[in-house]
């Protein structure tokens, strides 16, 4: 299926993202995210469907999708295009028609005049009508109404209400023409607070995106083969393409130092502020700033490719999905429209019955409808997700999925591979020993298979034994769990692996790697592999939470032993194979919420079955798209922070649903009893959002771990 990803204008909350996704689902589209904040849709596209017909059918909704073509960007640059606009229309006539509340003070008997106060208050309504009205007739034709409904109608009935007053020659008895254009001014400032409150929820998000287009110093040889340095906007390099990068500049590309070396902050990426020294042939990451140093270096990913590019993709992708907790939300504004046009109208005529009194019936409920908010209920887990994921990505912790950021809370312990992930995965060859075969043929076999290896053990050995004469194999394959298998052309068997496949051979299991040729025992090889300085203190941190630890590896039982006592985990599971850890993890799994933390290919099935999977960004490929969390920079002092950030998101989702629910439940009887104006109930409800946002944002400086 064909992933579509567009950009849609017009939602101004969560109900407007709502009635999208049921658009696009009785379309039949799949996977559907939708992100109200920064207005990002993304589904797959089912065989057959078209795109323009989706297209029109979400104009007809009121929205539209933009392709930022010419006429796109003009009609973005239309005059009241923007809520700021419609504001700074609408409020000078707003004002002047409030000071007739003031009258007996100031004295302005001219203002009393109906017609007057017809003339002032009817461009507001216009303004207001072209923008409320038509998304909510929209809407109701699309059978799926959303908030435009309400505020439409409050501004309708004031307006039409007055409108007969005067033509039938008794405006002062049905002045409330200022009800109407407060109304529409208010919900516009409301709209224009929302829209500057949600879109601070975005701005780690922000940062980073501000680092993907920047100047770059390329490189280029002109024909007497000297070096040229010419500017060039970093969008337009292509891999292979040679770049200076100097002191103090940003890295504009990801790429590979070839020439010098410089210490990096990559703190924007990693969230680690202390520099990085690089040497050649490391990799230095676009959007990192050389703090000292100059070097010279080779693009190696450009676009989409990007390390910073993959962050936000999986930023904005985890942002448009929706958690568990938001399903109720979701069904509850799904309804809330019609919910509250028929409050409004019991209240009307309830109040009419009890008052006899049309003006004081009408009026209140007019302010059941402007002071309703669904959109703090749409609201209330978006902008929690927006904040949460935002800050991860800052401080290079990447969330998959919205879902994984919940269910950290429900986490009660966390299974940790060995190799790569509590130690450093850096090995060093200690001792070797060759038996019935030359030492040069012996490291020639052991070369020649390990290299095909990305385990840390193989890599450590090949770099020892690196510039021997290789052997041509006639087959070659990984064996999970077990090791490398060879076959050389004269149809030879070598293997080079751990003590399962010598087990038969020799009592000697404390090697690291043994080396068999036709199933005789030719040699054997011990490495050292250090415990990562930092694991000790997340494995205190993580029991002093109160969660339970436990060391799942395929290592031997002794070194497992030896791990377990040095950082004082609970538990200890050993030589186990890819399928056996898998189990193990599918076993705790389904007995206590489980985290799993690991980086080898042999880590990728058990990190795909835990509760959540936490994999680290030198990790195997296999490993990180298995895992549904990775820490940048193969960071484990990370892991406190997303436990953190995964608990504080959805407390913050909990008080927003609460301040949601608690709002218009207290607020509805409220107006509906006649408690207040609809003018003060237009104000509140747009000052509902921003207290939500206003606690979502806290989420930036909160202590989380």
């Amino acid at each position: 299926m064909e992933k579509v990803t567009w950009k849609v204008d017009g939602m101004t909350c969560a109900n407007c993202a709502l009635t999208i996704n049921k658009y696009l689902e009785k379309q039949g589209m799949q996977q559907i995210r939708i992100n109200p904040i920064d207005g990002d849709v993304s589904f797959e596209l089912i065989e057959g469907t078209d795109k323009n017909k989706l297209k029109k059918g979400i104009d007809d909704l009121g929205y539209h999708v933009s392709n930022d073509t010419a006429a796109d960007k003009k009609s973005k640059a239309a005059f009241l295009s923007t809520n700021i606009q419609r504001l700074l229309f609408c409020l000078p006539f707003t004002l002047v028609l409030m000071l007739h509340m003031l009258e007996s003070v100031l004295h302005i008997h001219w203002l009393m005049n109906p017609w007057i106060q017809l003339v002032l208050c009817l461009p507001v309504f216009l303004v207001g009508m072209n923008f409320f009205g038509r998304s909510a007739i929209k809407s109701i034709r699309n059978k799926m109404p959303n908030m435009n409904v309400l505020v439409a109608l409050g501004a309708l009935a004031a307006f039409i209400y007055s409108l007969i007053g005067t033509l039938i020659g008794q405006g002062e008895q049905y002045l409330f023409y200022e009800t109407a254009a407060t109304i529409i001014t208010l919900v516009f400032f409301g709209n224009y607070l929302e829209d500057a409150s949600m879109q601070s929820t975005q701005r780690a998000l922000k940062s980073l995106m501000k680092s993907q287009k920047v100047m770059a110093n390329m490189i280029a040889f002109d024909e007497h083969h000297q070096e040229v340095i010419f500017p060039i906007e970093n969008t337009q390099l292509k891999v292979g393409d040679l770049i200076l990068i100097r002191s103090g500049e940003q890295v504009p590309i990801d790429a590979k130092i070839l020439w010098g070396d410089a210490h990096v902050n990559e703190s924007l990426l990693t969230g680690e502020s202390i520099p990085v020294h690089k040497i050649a042939k490391d990799k230095i990451i676009g959007g990192s700033i050389l703090e000292s140093g100059s070097v010279k270096a080779q693009v190696t990913a450009t676009g989409d490719d990007t390390v910073l590019s993959g962050i936000l993709q999986l930023v904005k992708e985890a942002q448009g999905e929706k958690p568990p907790i938001q399903h109720l939300a979701d069904k509850i504004s799904g309804v809330f429209v019609p919910i509250v046009v028929g409050i409004a109208a019991v209240t009307f005529i309830g109040n009419y019955i009890y008052l006899g009194s049309l003006t004081d019936s009408l009026l209140r409920s007019i302010a059941v409808l402007v002071i309703a908010c669904p959109c703090a209920m749409g609201l209330a887990t978006p902008a929690a997700i927006a904040v949460g994921l935002g800050r991860a990505a800052r401080n290079g912790i990447l969330f998959r999925n919205a879902t994984s950021l919940e269910n950290f809370r429900n986490i009660r312990q966390v299974v940790f591979d060995k190799t790569g992930t509590l130690t450093t995965g850096s090995f060093k060859l200690s001792n070797f020993k060759a038996m019935d075969v030359d030492e040069y043929d012996f490291k020639t076999i052991v070369f020649s298979l390990e290299k095909y290896s990305t385990h840390p053990i193989a890599v450590s050995v090949v770099a020892a034994f690196k510039g021997k004469q290789e052997v041509r194999w006639k087959s070659i394959e990984e064996v999970k769990g077990i090791g490398m298998k060879g076959i050389d052309k004269d149809g030879n068997e070598f293997w080079a692996g751990s003590y399962k496949i010598a087990s038969t051979l020799t009592n000697e299991s404390n090697h690291n790697v043994y080396v068999l040729r036709n199933n005789k025992l030719i040699g054997w090889l011990d490495v050292e592999d250090e415990i990562r300085p930092e694991s000790r203190e997340i494995i205190a941190h993580l029991k002093k939470l109160g969660l339970k630890t436990i060391l799942l590896s395929g290592d031997r039982r002794e070194k497992c032993k030896h791990i377990q006592d040095q950082l004082e985990l609970d538990e200890f599971i050993a030589e186990q194979s890819p399928e056996e850890k898998l189990n193990k993890v599918a076993e705790l799994t389904k007995t206590t919420p489980t985290a799993m933390v690991g980086d080898g290919i042999n880590d990728a099935p058990a990190l795909a079955k835990a509760t959540i999977g936490i994999s680290l960004s030198e990790a195997s490929q296999l490993a990180i798209q298995s895992a549904q969390v990775v820490l940048m920079n193969a960071d484990l002092k990370k892991l406190p922070t997303a436990l953190g950030l995964g608990k504080h998101t959805y407390i913050t989702i909990k008080q927003n649903l609460f301040w949601a629910f608690f709002y218009n439940i207290i607020a509805l009887p409220v107006a509906a009893f006649g408690l207040l104006t609809p003018t003060l109930g237009a104000l509140v409800m747009g000052l509902s959002d921003v207290v939500l946002a206003i606690n979502s944002v806290r989420l930036f400086v909160k202590k989380v771990a």
